[in-house]
């Protein structure tokens, strides 16, 4: 028999309901990132900046070994947005992978999309930032790869996780710098300091007090997980006075 249009019409709403009813009732955790502009202030000054949730750097996303979760972006800049989830294989599922106009479209200024992360051998650590010219300067964060549930670590379970990105701060406007290095053909202005947690080291200007710190008891052991997040550079990492054993760090190295 042949179903009138209109009928198809009605058929076909009620499938996106049920579909749409599907995907909540899948039991995927679910975020919430806001992208807006910030002010901040580093190095004497302040200047407004590209965040999550207004955080700089972003929230941690915490998920186990084989999860799947839904980040749903709200872009409330003024420019085109998306995430990509670095190091993530995202297996049959690319489209809310993160390169705009590769494997997705930007989230224009005003719109909001929800990004299905769907996580398969990916253990440790890993991090997640802005595709979108040079708005990963200040748009990025860590995520943090448990073991399966029911599972553990190949190795004496720590006293404590240490999270520690590395980055880069710009005094002037990251757009400005970015349209000035494109315009010439030449290299790029060097940051002006290197960070930690997005804070400069103490021998930065106006900075001794805001320096990330971290207490740690004689004997623990610690597990430090390292992200580069800088923009252009090669960072090296270490500990002074200390010991440290291969599979007590991880590294995340930037993305081009």
């Amino acid at each position: 028999n042949i179903v009138p249009n209109h009928e198809l019409s009605v058929l076909q709403i009620l499938a996106l309901f049920i579909l749409d009813g599907a995907l909540h009732c899948q039991g995927w955790a679910r975020h919430t990132f806001v992208v807006q502009e910030t002010p901040y202030t580093r190095l004497c000054s302040t200047k407004s900046i590209l965040t999550v949730n207004g955080q700089f750097p972003g929230p941690t996303l915490h998920v186990n070994k084989g999860d799947t979760i839904v980040v749903e972006v709200h872009n409330k800049a003024n420019c085109n947005i998306t995430i990509h989830w670095h190091g993530v294989k995202q297996p049959r599922y690319p489209w809310s992978d993160g390169p705009e106009y590769i494997t997705q479209c930007p989230i224009q200024p005003g719109q909001k999309f929800n990004q299905k992360i769907k996580l398969s051998s990916e253990e440790g650590t890993l991090w997640w930032h802005a595709h979108s010219d040079w708005s990963r300067a200040t748009v990025y964060g860590a995520i943090i790869i448990h073991p399966k549930k029911g599972t553990s670590y190949p190795f004496p379970k720590p006293h404590a996780e240490v999270p520690i990105i590395l980055g880069e701060w710009w005094k002037k406007d990251i757009v400005e710098i970015y349209n000035a290095f494109r315009e010439s053909g030449g290299d790029p202005n060097v940051s002006d300091a290197y960070t930690i947690n997005g804070q400069p080291g103490d021998l930065y200007p106006c900075s001794k007090s805001e320096t990330f710190k971290f207490m740690v008891d004689y004997g623990k052991t610690y597990l430090v997980r390292i992200i580069n997040a800088a923009l252009q550079d090669i960072l090296f990492f270490g500990i002074a006075n200390t010991k440290s054993r291969s599979w007590e760090q991880t590294l995340a190295t930037r993305s081009h």
